[in-house]
């Protein structure tokens, strides 16, 4: 069983992702904010965290800049992250905060489902 967390405040982006990716084999937990990641990652560990650019309060880019540093300090386990960004302008964004993939939005099923696999067999930098 394959789990995902997605961490997005918005409806349309969970139900693209859920749709893309959800079947028999793939659970898609959803937390509506960058703050609550940390705390599933600790206590759940997935195997994939996908990560909005924009989300409330704190954002994707800090949810896995977060997640980055707190791995790097033993705390958390070290997770895969996609990141789902708004432009092509902001790849450099998630390269800088280390997520192991991206997507620019909008979103489409065979591009996501095909970034979230190559990153689930451990195939970093995947765009």
């Amino acid at each position: 069983m394959t789990d995902v967390l997605i961490a997005t405040d918005s409806d349309a982006v969970f139900d693209e992702v859920e749709a893309s990716l959800a079947d028999e084999s793939t659970t898609v937990v959803r937390v509506r904010a960058g703050s609550a990641v940390g705390g599933v990652v600790a206590g759940a560990t997935p195997d994939l965290v996908i990560l909005d650019l924009q989300i409330g309060n704190m954002g994707g880019i800090a949810a896995c800049l977060h997640l980055r540093h707190e791995a790097g300090e033993g705390r958390l386990p070290d997770v895969p992250i996609l990141m789902l960004l708004d432009r092509q302008a902001d790849v450099h964004l998630a390269r800088r905060s280390d997520a192991d993939g991206w997507v620019v939005k909008p979103l489409d099923a065979l591009t996501l489902r095909r970034a979230a696999t190559t990153i689930l067999e451990g195939t970093p930098r995947v765009a």
